[in-house]
C-alpha cells in the first residue's frame, strides 16, 4: 500500500469517527473497520459521474449496513459529490443532507435507503438484475451501454437476516456476476461476538447459493482486496468476498469490542486513535492536501471515463434511434398519458368476474405499451394472474426475459423489486396474497419512503376467499397498509376501477401503489346508470344518488367486492322511499390529496348518517363516517368454509347492511 493511499483511508476513517462524534450519536465501527474496503472499490474500481451522478451506466454501490453511513458520507464528499464539509458536520442534524442512515432521493449518491438491514443486500440484487435485463434488450454487438458492476458493503446483520438468504438464492440461481459483495467480517455484533447466534461457515452457504467466495484475511490490505475484486469480476456468479476485518479500527480500548459498533467514541478515545495512526489530533475534519488532489485525480479518471460513454452513446443514437428513443423514456422515467391507452373496457355483468383477473388482463394490455414494466410473483403466478403473456421469464439462460418468477420469497422479492426501481428503467411489480404482505412489510414501507415507482399486486383481499381458511384471510392488512405513508392503496370494486387503479399505478412516480384485489367473482357494475369508474382517480366517488331529493338520507359507502352489497341495499332503499347516496372508495389516499371541496361534494358535512362496509377491521373509517355514522367489518379472524356461507355469517349480506342502514336511519328521527 503506498503512503498515499493510506492517508487516504485515514482520511475516511477519521471523517467519518469524527462526524459520529460531532453528532455525538452514530456508528463509528463500521467505517473504521471498513475504510479500506471502501477506498478501493472507489479508487480502483467505481465507475461515476459527478457531472451526471445519473449516468445510466454508473456503478452502483450500496451500503447494505447503512448504520454506518458516515463512511458513504465521507467517500461521497472526497469524490466531489454535492456533500460539502460542513454536510460532514451536521451529520444527522435536522435538515442535513447526512441523516443517520442514508436515505434514497436526499443525498446526492445514495444509490438505497439502507438500515433495516438485509434491505441493502436484496436491493443490490434488483440493480444487477436491472443490469442484466437492460444489456440483453438494448446493447449492440460493440456498443455496450449497459455494463456495470453493484458493488456492496455487507455485515453480519445482513447476512442473519431471512431477507439476504432469499435474495441470495435468487441472485446464485440467476448467476448474476455483475453482482460483487465485500463482507465485514468483524465477528462483532450489538450483544458481544457473533459466536453467541452466527456460527455456521457463511462462506459455504454461500457456494451452495451458487455464488463464487473469496477471502481476504486482512481487510486493510488494499493490495489483496483490489486482487480479490478482480477475480471477482472474471467469474460469471456472484461474489461474496469475505474480508477479515477488525471493528472500530485504531479505537485503543474499543476495537474489536461491541462498544465499537453503536455509540460516539469519546473525545479521548479518538484522540489517542489518531495518535496511534499517526494523524493530527485537530483539527477535526482534516482533508491533507495531497489527499484532496488525489482524489480529483480519481474523480477525474471516472468522469473522462463517463465522457467516453457518452461519445459511444451518441454513435447508438444514431444507429438505433428506435431503441436510444425507447431507453430515453425509459431511464428518465417518461411516461405517456395512461388515457390514451388502449385497456380492456368489461361489459356489464352481473356475475362478472374476480378482480384479480380483470387485473391480468390490464396487465398484460400494458405490458405490450411499455416494455418498462416488468415483474412477478412468488410461486402464485395463477393465482395472482401476473404472467406476461408475450414474454419469457427470466433466468440464467435468457436474460432478456420479462417475467420474473421469485419462488416461494416474498421478502426477497420485495428487496430485489425496490433494487430494480432504485436502479432506473423499469416499473417493477411484485404479487403475491394480501395476508402475505405481512412476510414483506419492510420492503414495502421503504418503497413508500424512498417514493418508489413500485407496484404491489395483492389478491385474494378478504375473507372472500373461503375454504383456505383464518391463515389466509386478510382481516387486519388494509387498515395496517393504509397506516404506511405515501402508499395507495387500492381495492378496486370491480373490473373496470381495476383498469383505472392500473392507470394510476403506472402513472403515479412519486411511491408505490398497492392494488388489493378479489379472489372470488364481483359484478361488473352497469356504467351507464352508476358513474364511470374513471372516478377512482379521485379515491371515492359518487356511484348514484337514488330516490327523490337532492339531499342524502345516507350516505353508503364500501371498498372492492362490497361495493355490490351497498348497490344493492341502496335500491332496496331507495324502493322504500329513502334517499341514498352511493360511493364507492377505493383509495382512501387519493381522497385525501382531493380539495377540499370535492370531498365535500362527495360526503356532505349536513350528512352525518352514514354506513361503510368493508370486509376487514374498521380501524380508520370513523374519519370518513363520522361520530355518528357506523361501520360493517370484521373484528375477529375469519374461519374455514366456502366464502357464501362466510359472507352470511360475517354479517357481508344485503340484508344485514339494509338492517343497518335502518337502525341508522332510525335513529337519526
Amino acid at each position: 500500500m503506498t503512503t498515499i493511499e493510506q492517508k487516504a483511508i485515514n482520511t475516511i476513517r477519521f471523517l467519518s469517527a469524527d462526524g459520529v462524534q460531532k453528532a455525538n450519536s452514530g456508528h463509528p465501527g463500521l467505517p473504521m473497520g471498513t475504510a479500506a474496503i471502501a477506498y478501493t472499490i472507489w479508487a480502483k474500481h467505481l465507475k461515476y459521474d459527478t457531472s451526471n451522478p445519473q449516468w445510466w451506466d454508473r456503478d452502483r454501490f450500496v451500503l447494505s449496513g447503512g448504520h454506518g453511513s458516515m463512511l458513504l458520507y465521507s467517500l461521497l464528499h472526497l469524490a466531489g459529490f454535492d456533500l460539502s464539509l460542513d454536510d460532514l458536520k451536521n451529520f444527522r442534524q435536522w435538515g442535513s443532507k447526512t441523516p443517520g442512515h442514508p436515505e434514497f432521493g436526499h443525498t446526492m449518491g445514495v444509490e438505497t435507503t439502507t438500515g433495516p438491514l438485509g434491505q441493502g443486500f436484496s436491493n443490490g440484487i434488483g440493480m444487477a438484475l436491472a443490469e442484466a435485463m437492460l444489456a440483453a434488450t438494448y446493447n449492440k454487438p460493440g456498443q455496450k451501454l449497459f455494463d456495470h458492476y453493484v458493488y456492496a458493503i455487507v455485515t453480519d446483520g445482513d447476512l442473519m437476516e431471512g431477507i439476504s438468504s432469499e435474495a441470495a438464492s435468487l441472485a446464485g440461481h440467476w448467476q448474476l456476476g455483475k453482482l460483487i459483495y465485500c463482507y465485514d467480517d468483524n465477528r462483532i455484533s450489538i450483544d458481544g461476538s457473533t459466536d453467541l447466534t452466527f456460527t455456521e461457515d457463511r462462506g459455504k452457504r454461500f457456494e451452495a447459493y451458487g455464488w463464487q467466495v473469496l477471502h481476504v484475511d486482512d481487510g486493510n490490505d488494499v493490495k489483496k482486496i483490489d486482487q480479490a475484486l478482480k477475480e471477482a469480476k472474471s467469474d460469471p456468479r456472484p461474489s461474496l468476498i469475505i474480508c477479515r476485518t477488525h471493528i472500530g479500527f485504531g479505537l485503543p480500548s474499543k476495537q474489536d469490542t461491541a462498544k465499537a459498533h453503536g455509540e460516539p467514541p469519546g473525545i479521548d478515545e479518538l484522540q489517542n486513535a489518531k495518535r496511534k495512526l499517526g494523524w493530527p489530533i485537530a483539527p477535526d475534519f482534516y482533508i491533507p492536501e495531497e489527499v484532496r488532489s488525489h482524489f480529483n485525480q480519481v474523480t477525474a479518471r471516472k468522469n473522462e471515463q463517463a465522457m467516453k460513454w457518452r461519445e459511444k452513446a451518441a454513435q447508438y443514437a444514431v444507429a438505433y434511434p428506435n431503441e436510444w428513443q425507447q431507453l430515453q423514456e425509459r431511464m428518465t422515467g417518461e411516461i405517456p398519458d395512461t388515457e390514451h391507452f388502449e385497456l380492456p373496457e368489461f361489459p356489464t355483468d352481473q356475475k362478472g368476474m374476480a378482480t384479480r383477473s380483470a387485473s391480468g388482463q390490464v396487465l398484460n394490455a400494458l405490458a405490450d405499451i411499455l416494455p418498462q414494466l416488468v415483474g412477478g410473483s412468488a410461486d402464485l403466478t395463477p393465482s395472482n394472474n401476473t404472467w406476461i403473456k408475450n414474454s419469457a421469464a427470466f433466468q440464467k439462460d435468457n436474460h432478456a426475459g420479462r417475467y420474473l418468477h421469485f419462488g416461494v420469497r416474498e421478502h426477497g422479492m420485495g428487496g430485489i423489486v425496490n433494487g430494480l426501481a432504485y436502479h432506473g428503467g423499469f416499473i417493477p411489480f411484485g404479487a403475491t396474497f394480501l395476508v402475505f404482505s405481512d412476510y414483506m412489510r419492510g420492503s414495502i414501507r421503504l418503497s413508500a419512503l424512498s417514493k418508489l415507482q413500485t407496484i404491489w399486486i395483492m389478491t385474494h383481499d378478504s375473507i372472500g376467499l373461503g375454504e383456505d381458511g383464518p391463515t389466509h384471510q386478510p382481516v387486519e392488512h388494509l387498515a395496517a397498509l393504509r397506516a404506511i405513508p405515501n402508499l395507495f392503496v387500492i381495492r378496486p370494486a370491480d373490473a373496470n376501477e381495476t383498469r383505472e387503479a392500473w392507470r394510476v399505478a403506472v402513472q403515479r412516480q412519486d411511491g408505490p401503489t398497492l392494488l388489493a384485489l378479489t379472489r372470488q367473482n364481483v359484478p361488473t357494475i352497469d356504467r351507464k346508470i352508476y358513474a364511470g369508474a374513471e372516478g377512482l382517480h379521485k379515491g371515492a366517488y359518487i356511484l348514484a344518488d337514488l330516490g327523490q331529493g337532492k339531499v342524502p338520507e345516507i350516505i353508503l359507502m364500501a371498498s372492492g367486492s362490497e361495493v355490490s352489497l351497498i348497490i344493492a341495499a341502496g335500491i332496496h332503499l331507495a324502493n322504500q322511499n329513502h334517499r341514498v347516496r352511493l360511493v364507492s372508495f377505493p383509495c382512501w389516499e387519493l381522497f385525501e390529496k382531493a380539495s377540499q371541496q370535492y370531498q365535500n361534494a362527495v360526503l356532505p358535512t349536513q350528512v352525518k348518517t352514514r354506513l361503510a362496509v368493508e370486509m376487514g377491521v374498521g380501524l380508520g373509517w370513523k374519519k370518513w363516517v363520522g361520530d355518528e355514522g357506523e361501520v360493517i367489518s370484521i373484528e375477529t379472524f375469519g374461519a374455514s368454509a366456502p366464502y357464501q356461507k362466510l359472507l352470511e355469517e360475517y354479517g357481508f349480506s344485503v340484508a344485514n347492511v339494509i338492517a343497518k342502514a335502518k337502525k341508522l336511519l332510525k335513529k337519526k328521527r
